[in-house]
């Protein structure tokens, strides 16, 4: 640390309990009822856990000695200190914690007290900035979907969010800024007409108020809706030609079912010239319904120039044909004509879809029975119905051209409006439209119940009734924006749920050639009021703590908090665009909240020149992109070096999804262009910790490298004065300081658990960059500046030679590797055993004679951990490699968990150190070779071993015992 910082080091840049986080981000992800992600969809969040654990850590002093605050207390003293704030960060992680008052006022208490801490230090007593009566407040600049913010708040802090997309400033506003403006409101609506005011919340306390009136109103405006077009979503009558055959539908023989969706095919004139007066469908599937005993299928019946659609249950020996559709394999969008049989050709589709022929038509109906899905064959009574909607608006706007992931413009699906049929044109339209009439209730409802009013709106700071009128059309707003991703004609009917899937399941608007229209009045996925029900539920679990703020801002702007804690997810290199998806549902937004936000939503679309991402096609070269990315980034982090609190570390999350595995590590453009922005924009890294905020834990696989989701950088300005060194003093550094480094996350030390194998190679970067970012410049032979690309080969080069090692290796052990490294599990030649294995110091016949390998017929063969014996006692073994103990330790995890292999450990408490240096050697080898299903039996050695040792030390030393059956 440098002598001329004023604040003592921080928990994150010394020891972080990753497996705690990363469990508890993984469990998150499964998380909807009451999760923020469900109050309107964005993309890329990262999990609530990630994000408190990253700010409680980056608030709180480290105890260590030095290090830390506390110099003058032992080592001991330390560890029991940073013990304790582990204890917190576990509690505070826990999905159930989230609300928890007791662990959350722990963490605050926490925080506070290292506050006043740094407060009193003499060097800040008294100086601007270090008030130990008020936390300083919190800015994230690239908020996004707002869960750094959020927590920040859930912390104590005064949060601050801005962002450059208003899709995301309204998230915020929506999450941090309204509900502690209205918090202990109590409902002023009516209650809906059958409900009981007793059953509902006897105190408003927070936004449970709030998040009731939005159903109220919004239940209003559900009925009103339904009054105005219901005629648009008739019920389905089941007849009795409809039942024969069917043994399914004999129960509901005139009854009138509730229409769950109506499952479209798009399509073409049939190229073929006899047939082409035909419209012909596009059906990437026939398949209703795959789950057991309830299957379901589309059978197509031609005549002639005609055909109709029947709908059959059960399973069809042709299964796997009707799972096909009409498609003809090959390229996604070659399909056979269902009357001629003809070829229809990708680009004959896109032609007529560009020339605006494409059409639909209808293949099934699915209805609410009483024990699940019914599945009805089209009618014409149905088919009327949606032929009767005129929508009297619809969105422009381009659709995205180009995205990762597919996009549907080449198939004529131009513009906004274009990806949603008329039906759902109508709908939207008018639950957009009955948000200002909701409005308008609310507001007259306010005042009846006593609420003042100034006339001042929502978005200029008023609090009485016109701004919680405003407040309320917001949420509504959202409610109809969060509804046109399940009511779009790119949501898919997926046969194994029986559901439909909305619009984005995955950041892409791709194709979809046979699509489900959800009932806007069912009461399913598409209905208005479930979207309302899902948010009510985030409203409920909203604390209401300190204020909030969001703003839109571009980051590159140095209109920042000054002296702010900082936490930020940025935009990642050439990711995905956010601001070209999100016009999706900016469209909708702004025709619902102009009038409550004329500045937010002066634009005809999202702004997107400004939007720092490398994208080529924006700027006309690939080259042109990386500048803009550049130059942006620098200035924007430059902003982040100038307004951050010196007392704290910025923490700056990024996502590893462009890594590659090469002979020299983990490079890629995207992590070096940022790496190297961070540095240009005057900040040190302290630290690079891993961390699971995607899709929990991967492996590498398929040629690539999955590794962790996310890195999170720890940086500090760095010292103005700092020197210059040679590239030779930054080798001596990185050898003299990086195995210090290592050993700590290797052995776990500082009380957090062993960085795991599959996240080493990350949380290396670390204490490398540390040293090469703490200088102003690192100097070449010649005189030129080390690239950060240079500096990252150097790094890795030093972590595989530390790594490279395999402890207090045996020379069975040492044959064992080497012959791994050549022929994995697959035999060789026994003369090439023979020459290996006196250059090891052992013999072919002496590691046969340790059971670690097989050798007969010219050929030898390393022994799978399976193929061990299951009865085995090292101290019955006179000849026991550490290869040996190390495979029958992973036998004895997979077999028998943790419990097991500590028990195994316990009787051979000398070889543990030894058995994880090996491990971590051998997943090194394995990552560099892409052996994934090897590397991943070491890395959940080592990703357990913290638990195996605990175990170990609970059996303890054992009496030698007849054997153990795993």
């Amino acid at each position: 640390m440098s002598e001329k910082m004023k604040a003592p080091k921080k928990l994150i840049e010394v020891a972080l309990p990753l497996d705690d986080i990363n469990a508890a981000a993984a469990k998150e992800k499964s998380i909807r009822h009451g999760h923020p992600s469900t109050l309107h969809l964005w993309w890329a969040r990262r999990p609530l856990a990630a994000a408190r654990a990253v700010l409680f850590a980056q608030m709180v002093n480290d105890p260590g000695g030095e290090r830390g605050y506390y110099a003058g207390k032992t080592k001991a003293q330390a560890e029991e200190e940073r013990k304790e704030l582990f204890k917190i960060l576990h509690d505070l992680v826990q999905w159930e914690n989230t609300n928890n008052e007791e662990v959350l006022e722990r963490a605050r208490e926490a925080i506070r007290k290292s506050w006043r801490e740094t407060c009193e230090m003499p060097e800040n007593r008294g100086k601007p900035g270090f008030d130990p009566e008020h936390l300083p407040a919190f800015h994230d600049p690239f908020a996004g979907g707002g869960a750094i913010p959020l927590e920040a708040q859930r912390l104590g802090l005064e949060a601050h969010a801005s962002e450059l997309n208003p899709v995301a400033v309204l998230i915020n506003k929506a999450m941090i800024e309204i509900p502690p403006k209205f918090a202990g409101q109590t409902p002023v609506g009516p209650v809906p007409e059958g409900e009981k005011q007793a059953s509902l919340h006897e105190e408003w306390s927070g936004a449970h108020g709030l998040a009731e009136d939005v159903r109220r109103y919004g239940h209003w405006m559900r009925q009103e809706a339904e009054k105005r077009i219901g005629h648009l979503y008739p019920k389905a009558k089941v007849t009795e030609e409809m039942a024969e055959g069917r043994p399914d539908l004999r129960p509901y023989i005139g009854q009138e079912l509730t229409v769950i969706a109506w499952i479209w095919a798009r399509t073409v004139k049939s190229p073929n010239p006899a047939f082409s007066h035909v419209h012909v469908p596009l059906a990437s599937s026939f398949v209703l319904s795959t789950k057991k005993g309830k299957e379901a299928y589309v059978k197509p019946v031609v005549e002639g120039d005609r055909y109709w659609f029947e709908v059959q249950t059960g399973k069809p020996k042709d299964f796997e044909e009707r799972k096909k559709g009409t498609k003809a394999g090959g390229h996604s969008a070659d399909f056979w004509c269902l009357v001629s049989g003809s070829p229809i050709d990708g680009k004959y589709i896109k032609s007529e879809g560009q020339a605006g022929r494409m059409g639909s038509r209808l293949m099934a109906v699915v209805a609410e029975g009483t024990r699940g899905r019914v599945y009805l064959p089209p009618t014409d009574e149905m088919v009327a119905a949606a032929s009767k909607a005129t929508p009297e608006w619809r969105p422009t706007g381009d659709v995205p051209e180009k995205l990762t992931g597919g996009t549907c413009v080449p198939y004529g699906l131009k513009e906004w409006g274009d990806l949603f049929t008329p039906r759902q044109l109508v709908a939207l339209n008018t639950f957009s439209d009955l948000i200002s009439e909701a409005r308008g209730k609310a507001i007259a409802d306010a005042k009846v119940a006593g609420m003042g009013d100034d006339g001042v709106g929502l978005d200029d700071g008023g609090v009485a009734a016109t701004a919680y009128g405003e407040a309320l059309a917001t949420y509504l707003g959202l409610a109809v924006s969060k509804m046109s991703d399940a009511q779009s004609n790119l949501c898919r009917w997926k046969p194994s749920m029986d559901q439909s899937i909305a619009t984005f399941g995955r950041q892409a608007l791709p194709m979809v050639w046979d699509f489900s229209e959800s009932n806007a009045f069912s009461g399913m996925a598409g209905d208005f009021i479930v979207s309302l029900k899902n948010m009510m539920k985030v409203l409920e679990r909203n604390l209401t703590g300190r204020s909030g703020e969001a703003s839109q801002a571009n980051a590159e702007d140095p209109r920042f908090e000054a002296n702010a804690v900082i936490s930020t997810d940025p935009p990642y290199y050439d990711n995905i665009s956010y601001a070209d998806l999100s016009d999706f549902f900016y469209v909708w937004l702004r025709r619902s909240l102009k009038p409550y936000f004329p500045n937010l939503f002066a634009t005809m679309v999202v702004p997107k020149a400004e939007e720092l991402v490398a994208a080529p096609y924006r700027h006309g070269s690939k080259e042109a992109a990386e500048i803009f990315f550049m130059d942006g980034m620098t200035r924007a982090l430059n902003n982040l070096v100038e307004q951050s609190h010196p007392a704290f570390p910025v923490t700056i999350y990024y996502a590893f999804k462009q890594s590659e595995v090469k002979e020299q590590g983990i490079t890629s453009t995207g992590w070096e262009a940022f790496l190297e922005a961070v540095i240009r924009a005057g900040f040190s890294i302290s630290g690079t910790w891993p961390m699971r905020t995607e899709l929990g834990n991967r492996m590498i696989g398929s040629g690539t490298n999955a590794l962790a989701s996310s890195i999170v950088l720890v940086c500090r300005k760095r010292d103005p004065d700092a020197e210059t060194i040679t590239r030779r003093q930054f080798q001596r550094e990185l050898r003299e300081d990086l195995p210090v480094s290592l050993a700590t996350m290797i052995g776990g030390t500082t009380g957090q658990s062993p960085v795991a194998p599959v996240d080493l190679a990350q949380a290396s970067l670390g204490p490398g960059m540390a040293i090469f970012s703490q200088y102003s410049a690192v100097l070449n032979q010649d005189g030129s500046e080390m690239s950060v690309h240079d500096a990252l080969i150097l790094i890795n080069r030093v972590k595989d030679e530390v790594l490279g090692g395999i402890g207090e290796a045996d020379p069975d052990t040492g044959f064992c590797v080497d012959w791994f490294d050549q022929h994995g599990w697959k035999a060789g030649d026994f003369g090439e055993a023979q020459v290996l294995a006196p250059a090891k110091g052992t013999t072919v016949e002496g590691v046969k004679e340790a059971g670690v390998i097989e050798s007969g017929g010219g050929k030898v063969r390393l022994l799978k951990w399976e193929e061990y014996p299951e009865d085995w006692w090292p101290e019955q073994d006179n000849r026991t490699p550490v290869w040996e103990a190390c495979h029958y330790l992973i036998r004895a995890l997979n077999k028998e968990g943790e419990s097991g292999a500590g028990a195994l450990l316990a009787r051979m408490p000398e070889r543990g150190e030894s058995i994880r240096a090996l491990a971590y050697h051998l997943y090194t080898l394995c990552e560099r070779k892409q052996w994934a299903e090897e590397a991943q039996a070491y890395n959940d050695l080592i990703t357990a071993w913290a638990g195996i040792l605990a175990a170990s030390k609970e059996a303890g030393p054992k009496e030698t015992q007849t054997g153990f059956n795993y």
